[in-house]
């Protein structure tokens, strides 16, 4: 065990748990500062019976809304097998987690960590599939067939075609890749800090100029900003631009086509179903074509 007792004793740790506090928890809301109190007693038995099992749901939970302390306690939980099934890769995910928030006592057990790879991931922290149906509606506002899981679909459509019109990008494609992305949960969130109705990364929030990722509007404009991008930089090949918007266009680039990556090639066959075209119109002059697509017909313009 690299994370041992023998190494770092009980008080220790807790005293490096609690003094390794992120700020980015400074803020955290009040909920989730409650979540990760209750889940400490439980892990110590502070006046009430230890339960593992319960600390770590919740610790799971508050490090699902974003607390590095959580990411860091769970980590320590799934290092000495407490309430869980241990895996030091897991934990080297979470402490890494934590770490790039911040975390001081996280970067500290980095230092014995193992690397950690894509798929060491709780299974608490991975998102639920949507529950997608596709149904016809009559509406001709709301063109057959729709894919939606809630009542507000119909809102969010109207959000979407009114940007997508504007950017020459069929609002089908948007309401496809909103469907798989966060099944119309405009306050989805992911282990990789994705966020919002088109789960945008920072990275890709601020390359398009997304202030407020959980604003819908806001969100869903720098999504389809990204998805023209992606049209333009792979000549409306709707594949290719699905596979990058899961795994990044350098990765497409690198494989010449879909990565050998289960959860991409997953994804594509997700947006397939829900988008049936396999081309889409494209802006010629927004950015220059990717190389390996260079002899590819245009789709029409």
């Amino acid at each position: 065990m690299w994370y041992s007792m023998k190494l770092l004793g009980r008080c220790t740790m807790f005293a490096l748990a609690t003094t390794g506090v992120a700020k980015a928890d400074v803020t955290t809301d009040a909920a989730t500062q409650a979540l990760l109190a209750s889940a400490v007693q439980f892990e110590h038995a502070e006046g009430v019976p230890r339960d593992y099992q319960k600390a770590a749901a919740m610790y799971c939970e508050a490090a699902k809304r974003g607390s590095a302390n959580a990411q860091f306690s769970l980590g320590w939980m799934y290092a000495n097998g407490r309430g869980v099934v241990k895996s030091d890769a897991i934990a080297s995910h979470l402490f890494s987690m934590a770490s790039k928030q911040g975390h001081v006592a996280a970067t500290s057990m980095m230092q014995f960590a193992p690397v950690s790879k894509a798929g060491d991931i709780p299974k608490c922290l991975t998102p639920e599939p949507a529950k997608l149906m596709a149904v016809v509606v009559p509406d001709s506002s709301f063109p057959a067939p729709a894919v939606y899981n809630n009542r507000d679909s119909r809102a969010i459509f109207q959000m979407v075609e009114k940007i997508a019109k504007k950017h020459d990008v069929d609002p089908q494609l948007v309401m496809a890749v909103i469907a798989v992305e966060s099944g119309f949960n405009v306050n989805a969130r992911s282990p990789k800090n994705a966020q919002g109705l088109m789960q945008l990364i920072p990275e890709t929030a601020q390359r398009f100029n997304v202030k407020n990722t959980l604003d819908a509007e806001e969100n869903i404009r720098g999504g389809i900003a990204y998805l023209k991008w992606l049209l333009a930089f792979f000549k409306g090949n709707v594949e290719m631009v699905a596979a990058a918007y899961n795994s990044g266009e350098r990765t497409v680039e690198r494989y010449r086509g879909i990565p050998p990556y289960p959860e991409t090639q997953n994804y594509v066959r997700k947006i397939a179903r829900l988008y049936q075209k396999t081309d889409h119109p494209y802006q010629s002059g927004l950015v220059k074509a990717s190389p390996f697509l260079a002899n590819r017909k245009p789709a029409v313009q």
